[in-house]
């Protein structure tokens, strides 16, 4: 039997079917259920682990679970109640779902329900916020109830709107047992900005900085030769410059010696050398960072892998194709590397023995073809500029 560590949706959902707040279902890939679970390489039955290596459960070919542990780690871990423990601790209490930050209106409703349960939903996906920062100002706004708890429940979303829906009121409902169940007013389609509580409103700001203040990876692709590598020195010349932001070089040479080494040059190692930069530029976005990276990524998928990564970190994922043509990359070839993989010296060579995947929809596209550095490198100024995340146009002036 393999070990397979899930996606952080499908964790969510494996919590959840174990606890019984799925009740009736309790297994994965039920018919018309949007609670699946994807194994690899065929597999049909495996022992689900966390990212920490932890057994969780095991999987049987059917989809359902023989239970092995609980996740014991992870912040607000204590708050994260089965239905039968938050109906134990808090029967009679009104069970209240949230999915954001409460305002002082949502609290002013509140207050006239007396004791309440905040039921904060803060799987994958459900909240704008991140999970650590709904369940802190959840817990700050039942501070400022007369009588309020806080249960952490981990109910993701499918991107399926009514069916995740369906499956939120059926948590919430399983959670209740009986129990009055309150659905706040919707004020968002009021057009009036959202008042929120000092303290709560300092938690959102922190957790959804400005752009210019969110950690950014600025991911250059393209084929060897096309100036990418060159293009990401000079704009981490500049970012070095301006000063005020941490700044990390990522470049697929560096990262192969100290990162990769003893990788291939197999597309299996090229794509786990691309996922080792993505998950270190992640780290780095996580903590606020910019981190610029230049490999060839040939690949949509590793590239989107890498994207997923930053995103789930709380950074901004930029990326910039540097489309300079084959023709022009092989005129340069300083280091006669299209030569030698003419000559099938080197296999599996981008662009003549292997495929480029060029990105569909990159922040900006840029080809170098008989321009200067700077000249080109002001393409991809003007769309940080423009997107929020940097402002360095004109530092000399």
């Amino acid at each position: 039997m393999i070990q397979h560590c899930p996606t952080p949706t499908e964790l969510d959902d494996l919590e959840l079917l174990v606890s019984g707040a799925y009740a009736p279902l309790s297994r994965f890939n039920e018919d018309g259920s949007v609670v699946t679970l994807d194994l690899p390489d065929g597999a049909t039955e495996a022992e689900l682990v966390d990212p920490e290596g932890l057994p969780l459960a095991r999987v049987a070919p059917d989809g359902s679970l023989e239970p092995l542990t609980h996740a014991q780690y992870g912040p607000f871990r204590r708050l994260h109640l089965t239905p039968a423990q938050a109906r134990e601790q808090h029967a009679g209490a009104t069970f209240v779902p949230v999915v954001d930050a409460l305002t002082e209106a949502d609290l002013e409703e509140l207050r006239g329900l007396g004791r309440v349960v905040l039921l904060a939903l803060m799987g994958t996906g459900t909240s704008s916020l991140s999970p650590v920062a709904l369940v802190r100002a959840t817990l700050v706004a039942a501070d400022l109830l007369d009588d309020a708890s806080v249960v952490a429940i981990p109910l993701p979303a499918h991107g399926d709107a009514d069916a995740d829906h369906a499956l939120g009121t059926q948590v919430v409902e399983t959670y209740a047992g009986g129990d009055p169940v309150h659905a706040l007013a919707d004020t968002s389609s009021s057009g009036e900005p959202a008042g929120l509580p000092a303290a709560i409103a300092a938690i959102v700001d922190a957790d959804q900085p400005e752009p210019e203040e969110q950690g950014l990876v600025l991911f250059f692709t393209g084929l060897s030769g096309s100036g990418k590598s060159t293009l990401a020195r000079a704009l981490m010349d500049l970012l070095l410059e301006q000063g005020g932001r941490t700044v990390t070089s990522l470049d697929g040479d560096v990262v192969r010696r100290h990162l990769s080494a003893g990788l291939t040059f197999s597309k299996a190692d090229r794509e786990t050398n691309i996922r080792r930069i993505g998950w270190v530029a992640a780290e780095i976005a996580r903590h606020g960072g910019v981190a610029v990276c230049s490999p060839i990524a040939p690949f949509a998928e590793t590239r989107e892998q890498v994207q997923e990564m930053v995103e789930a970190a709380g950074g901004a994922f930029f990326l910039v194709h540097v489309a300079t043509p084959l023709e022009e990359c092989e005129r340069r070839d300083r280091k006669g590397l299209y030569a030698k993989a003419r000559a099938g010296e080197i296999p599996e060579f981008t662009g003549i023995s292997s495929p480029y995947e060029e990105p569909v929809d990159p922040a900006v596209r840029v080809d170098t073809t008989g321009r200067t550095i700077e000249d080109a490198l002001d393409d991809v100024l003007v769309a940080l500029d423009e997107a929020g995340y940097l402002h360095l146009r004109g530092t000399d002036d």
